[in-house]
């Protein structure tokens, strides 16, 4: 295993939820010799400092200031920490024909039935009662044994199920989390109060998700494909995380941001549709003298790197993609461009990214949808509308997107994550 596959694979397992996604990166920026800031307290930063704040948990941003805080050389990579999931509703317990359940709901585009006979858990963050009514306790969990699964209906009793059947999301995705208990009411509230060692009524309320428990594993005849829940997007939070600890440079400020809620539209508090993103770049120039007027002129010369997985070519479905551009895995990371800016490129950007990649001999790819079928967006369109600046919007290629599983080529990350160490450090 190659130290780039290492590191993913270990990102992947310990990144279970938007929240658990944050605690892992905020280890390695730890270990890479970042302090910790908060956005509710003064900032004293210094020339080749290094720095990490995080925003409800779910949120984080790492920057890194060199010998000179310069306004030529502001440079910025975005990627999100969310992935489409079953999130717990609030009084979730449930119990039907004998068997323990919870209800649910989709979060984000999920591909459904790849949901179903798989191993489930729970990760995220639970709210606790305190003495402070203001500031109640906020834990983070995720449980590592298997709890739930959501079982297929036999084809027996279902002889249509191979000519494709539509799912309800309220009724078909509850998950089975054992068999109900006579007397007990509230098993899965019982099960995580005792997860957290505290009373049931303790807890006030969760953000809490089903995430799907297979590991990372090879696939293919050599072993060149990697199969995996999360990919989207974990790979790009990776990248980000090897560019901003393993590179830096003499003059400018890079900075990465690993947002939230992507995945639900990305207009939230912690989504790159905030103005957080905006706010923390001013402030990191208020604290080396910049005034309002030096700000503008600083951003205006950013540029902002949107990282986000894109489709590969499917083989037995090739006529999905654009006619002329068809990005293989194994071939290297993408450039996405579309015209109706869903992803945030224009030419120039596109021209900077590819000569960073030629100098470098960093393999890439370019990718399009269809004409006429349009595909999703990123946070960098909308991100860059509150932050005017040359954007560019690359990833990996994925087969499988938003699947349970999803599958990447092995050599694509050290495509991406080589991007990310050279945009740093040029």
């Amino acid at each position: 295993m190659g130290r780039e596959e290492e590191r993913l694979f270990r990102l992947l397992e310990e990144g279970t939820s938007a929240a658990l996604t944050v605690k892992a990166a905020e280890k390695q920026l730890e270990a890479a010799g970042f302090e910790e800031l908060s956005f509710a307290h003064s900032w004293r930063l210094v020339e080749r400092g290094k720095y990490f704040v995080k925003h409800h948990d779910t949120s984080l941003f790492a920057f890194t200031v060199g010998e000179q805080a310069g306004p030529e050389t502001v440079r910025i990579a975005a990627a999100h920490t969310d992935f489409p999931c079953l999130r717990i509703k609030p009084c979730a317990d449930m119990e039907a024909g004998g068997y323990a359940q919870i209800n649910v709901e989709v979060y984000g585009g999920a591909i459904l039935n790849t949901w179903l006979d798989r191993p489930l858990s729970i990760s995220g963050r639970v709210a606790l009662a305190s003495e402070d009514v203001l500031h109640p306790e906020i834990r983070c969990i995720s449980v590592e044994r298997t709890l739930g699964v959501i079982p297929n209906l036999a084809i027996h009793m279902n002889r249509d199920v191979n000519k494709g059947i539509e799912l309800n999301k309220q009724t078909d995705l509850l998950p089975i989390l054992g068999l109900a208990s006579e007397g007990q009411k509230r098993p899965f509230l019982d099960f995580l109060a005792g997860e957290l060692g505290r009373k049931p009524e303790d807890i006030l309320d969760y953000e809490l998700c089903l995430y799907c428990q297979e590991k990372p594993g090879y696939a293919g005849l050599e072993e060149e494909l990697i199969l995996s829940p999360r990919l989207d997007n974990l790979t790009s939070v990776q990248a980000l995380l090897t560019g901003i600890t393993e590179s830096s440079r003499q003059k400018g400020i890079n900075v990465i941001a690993l947002f939230d809620h992507e995945e639900v539209g990305s207009r939230t508090k912690q989504g790159a549709g905030s103005m957080l993103l905006l706010h923390l770049l001013q402030r990191i120039l208020q604290c080396f003298g910049k005034t309002p007027a030096q700000w503008a002129e600083c951003l205006y010369q950013a540029f902002f790197l949107s990282v986000d997985v894109a489709h590969g070519l499917h083989p037995n479905k090739m006529g999905k993609m654009d006619l002329t551009n068809k990005p293989l895995l194994g071939k290297g990371f993408c450039i996405k461009e579309a015209s109706s800016q869903s992803y945030a490129t224009d030419c120039e950007a596109v021209a900077i990214v590819e000569q960073i990649c030629r100098k470098e001999h960093i393999p890439y790819q370019k990718f399009v949808n269809r004409s006429d079928m349009p595909g999703g967006g990123t946070l960098g369109s909308i991100a860059s509308s509150f932050l005017p600046v040359r954007t560019a919007d690359v990833g990996i290629p994925l087969l499988a997107m938003h699947s349970a599983v999803e599958t990447m080529a092995a050599r694509d990350m050290k495509a991406l994550a080589d991007l990310l160490r050279a945009y740093f450090r040029i």
